[in-house]
């Protein structure tokens, strides 16, 4: 199993429906949770996933959504992108400002890769942010071809990049 996450907005949906007219097997794990029943419960027109029963199925591809680091991959490919973009998109879906901020913050301070380095010991970091959906897919290829030293973890650094923006970061 693969896993691609990110936090929400960073373009893992759009990749991963690259990757699958590329011939990728490629679901996401609501689609794996409703497949072997682990939907716990459903709050705010959001799924609550059985992530510990979630982590025990067997799949072979890429298993694409925000809590699929956390489904014992054998290799992580974190999506990342500038935490304003990342704002941006949210507000346009109709985020509540709450869950827009929680997730804008989420991506300042590195949550899901660290995450994620918790978890695997083969984790990858892409920033999207100035990258088409196409040039993404292809740097996941290069990763999944062997050829992702220049995407392991520690090249985002969303807070020295972006200090003197903070209060446009932290303003809605």
């Amino acid at each position: 199993m693969i896993a691609l996450t990110g936090t929400p907005g960073c373009g893992k949906t759009a990749v991963a429906e690259e990757l699958k007219k590329r011939g990728y097997k490629v679901k996401s794990v609501v689609e794996l949770a409703k497949e072997f029943n682990c939907i716990i419960d459903k709050e705010n027109d959001e799924l609550v996933i059985d992530t510990e029963k979630l982590a025990k199925i067997d799949f072979d591809g890429i298993v694409e959504g925000h809590l699929s680091h956390l489904l014992n991959p054998e290799k992580v490919i974190v999506l990342r992108c500038n935490p304003l973009l990342i704002k941006k998109r949210l507000i346009k879906r109709g985020w509540s400002i709450e869950k827009v901020m929680e997730n804008v913050e989420a991506e300042l301070i590195d949550v899901i890769l660290v995450e994620a380095l918790e978890n695997c010991k083969d984790v990858y970091e892409i920033d999207t942010t100035d990258m088409s959906v196409k040039g993404v897919a292809d740097a996941i290829e290069e990763i999944l071809a062997g050829k992702g030293d220049k995407y392991k973890p520690g090249k985002v650094d969303w807070l020295s990049k972006l200090k003197d923006k903070l209060e446009e970061v932290a303003r809605l």
